[in-house]
């Protein structure tokens, strides 16, 4: 038996190396290293003058003024903004390409503002917000005289009055909030004329042909795909103009819903030619986005929030995964297996990603797919505003709530969105939460590979005989089913986290964060907003009406999310609370 396993793992490992180079999964890997690297090239050689000298005064002043005072003096957060300025992104030769990767932005009335501002329209804008700018600043330094007041009369009663001391930190915290509106006012009474068309029409260019790199290795049509290409671009750049405009980008309606729509309504009305059809690569771009997300995942920054952040996703995620898949299997009986998995990882662990991950290791049907992140973008939109509400009418602690947002709102982007409207203690708690849970993807993933393997098949096969049931074949078919661009985006962790972790806080702010970054985040949006607009272009909603029979889908997320909802609930309360309450006074430090 023995021999047989070895032979069986040796066909497999010599019947992977040609999948390097062949398989979607690893192009996505090599396409995400690519950029990545390529950013540490121009930004490591090129840090922003005199950084580290800038960031040690600014250390210096933050560490003598927090020693001198109980609270944030008004000096400490000076010392903090200037450190918070220097961004990598922002000097050296990759400042003119971040150019190149720009996006349609916010417009209220003509879309056209979105991509195009003429010198008239601009003049005009910066006319008619020059007085409240005006105001702002003229607040801002009410509010500031106001501060240094209250801190000196702290300061003269040696920071042992708890009145004075309050008072001060409520005058420096409305001086904060001041200089923040008066940022927000600055941004437009600055506007400047702008024209990105060419630059997305060079930018298009340059992501079809990195694309096209790996198609003719994966046994597809290169000139094929470029043809079809600039449609999706196109119907890409105008969910982007979309999601931009003021309204619909107050009530939290993403690209990614817009690009999905789009492509829905163009396939089911008038269809999807059929020379565009080999542009539809949709998990190649996801995935390639995905592997980029995993830089963003940095354990150092995990390690902040610590043991309750890990209770929160690591213990809560797993169990309502498995209930919600016990749930739809043997309370309303779905009928398709990877279907149910797929809802379930998607609402449980972080939306979309996980969704493309499991789905990958399951074998989801396309349409599948497209139903479970249909789902799950509609309840975020709610969710994003229905939480936050809830939270503040019960005068929830902003350190619960943002744990509550960042383990139960489905995706990164509406959990910093949700937790805004809380206040900066809870979106930062949440951003911290869903960064923790995302590294749950390749475990996720795994799991679902492994169970696939081990029973799904076994028990569809019918006799045991149909299955190989030796160690080597279950190991190999569950190599088979792990999504490998996983381990893209898990190395990908592990290498920046290293960097980071190697070269400080500080430095990794300024040029991991403030740079490297920066850089992938703008192009895994456009993957992401490309893979979106390929799934409705791809999907029929013939198809997905068959699995909306009985409507089982939506009671398994509704179902699900409440639970989830309640256990994150309770689970983020024993932990910070009860348990590591002395973690979460330094969250609020």
């Amino acid at each position: 038996m023995a021999e047989n396993n070895s032979e069986v793992l040796t066909v497999k490992k010599k019947s992977e190396w040609p999948k390097l180079i062949s398989s979607e999964d690893y192009w996505a890997i090599w396409l995400g290293a690519f950029l990545l690297v390529f950013a540490m090239i121009l930004i490591i050689p090129n840090p922003p003058a005199d950084m580290m000298a800038k960031i040690e005064e600014s250390n210096t002043t933050m560490m003598a003024e927090s020693e001198r005072a109980p609270f944030r003096t008004i000096a400490y957060f000076k010392a903090e903004d200037a450190k918070g300025t220097l961004k990598a992104s922002k000097v050296g030769p990759i400042k003119p390409l971040f150019g190149f990767t720009a996006k349609p932005g916010t417009w209220t009335s003509n879309p056209i503002d979105s991509f195009y501002l003429s010198e008239k329209d601009a003049a005009a804008i910066r006319d008619a917000n020059k007085e409240k700018y005006d105001q702002a600043k003229a607040a801002t330094a009410a509010a500031l005289a106001a501060a240094m007041a209250a801190e000196s009369a702290a300061e003269a009663a040696q920071f042992e009055s708890e009145d004075l001391n309050a008072k001060a930190k409520d005058e420096i915290a409305a001086w904060r909030a001041a200089k923040t509106a008066e940022g927000k006012a600055k941004k437009k009474a600055t506007t400047k004329a702008k024209n990105i068309i060419g630059s997305m029409i060079v930018l298009m260019i340059a992501i079809g042909l990195l694309f096209a790199i790996g198609v003719p290795f994966m046994g597809r049509n290169a000139k094929k795909f470029l043809i079809g290409f600039p449609v999706v671009f196109i119907i890409g750049v105008l969910a982007y103009i979309l999601a931009g405009q003021a309204q619909l980008k107050a009530l939290g309606l993403s690209y990614v819903l817009f690009a999905l729509v789009i492509g829905l309504v163009i396939a089911n009305t008038i269809g999807t030619p059929a020379w565009l059809k080999p542009a539809l690569m949709t998990e190649y771009f996801i995935k390639t986005g995905l592997v980029l997300l995993g830089a963003r995942i940095l354990i150092g920054k995990i390690a902040l929030i610590g043991i309750p952040g890990l209770g929160v996703t690591w213990v809560v995620t797993p169990i309502v995964l498995i209930f919600t898949y016990w749930f739809g299997q043997k309370i309303i009986k779905m009928p398709s297996k990877e279907l149910n998995i797929t809802v379930s990882s998607d609402m449980s662990v972080s939306g979309v990603s996980a969704a493309i991950a499991t789905a990958a290791a399951c074998k989801a049907k396309k349409e599948e797919l497209t139903l479970a992140i249909g789902l799950s973008m509609v309840f975020v939109a709610v969710m994003i505003f229905v939480l936050p509400a809830i939270a503040n009418s019960v005068g929830m602690h902003h350190v619960l709530a943002g744990a509550w947002l960042g383990g139960t709102v489905d995706n990164t982007g509406s959990v910093v969105a949700a937790g805004e409207l809380i206040g900066p203690v809870a979106m930062y708690t949440a951003a911290t939460i869903k960064m923790i849970q995302n590294i749950l993807i390749g475990v996720i993933a795994f799991g679902v590979a492994a169970y696939w393997a081990l029973t799904i098949e076994r028990e569809r096969s019918g006799t045991a005989g149909q299955v190989d049931l030796s160690v080597g074949g279950a190991l190999a078919e569950i190599w088979n089913r792990f999504p490998k661009f996983i381990l893209g985006f898990l190395g990908a962790s592990v290498v920046f986290s290293l960097i980071y972790s190697g070269m400080g806080h500080d430095w990794g702010k300024v040029m991991i964060d403030g740079g490297i970054l920066s850089w992938a985040n703008k192009f895994r949006g456009w993957f992401f907003c490309l893979a979106f607009v390929s799934i409705g272009l791809s999907t029929d909603f013939r198809e997905l009406a068959v699995h909306f029979k009985g409507g089982k889908p939506v009671i398994l997320y509704v179902v699900g999310q409440s639970f989830n909802l309640l256990l994150t609930l309770f689970v983020a309360w024993l932990m910070f609370f009860v348990v590591f309450p002395d973690i979460t006074a330094r969250i609020l430090e």
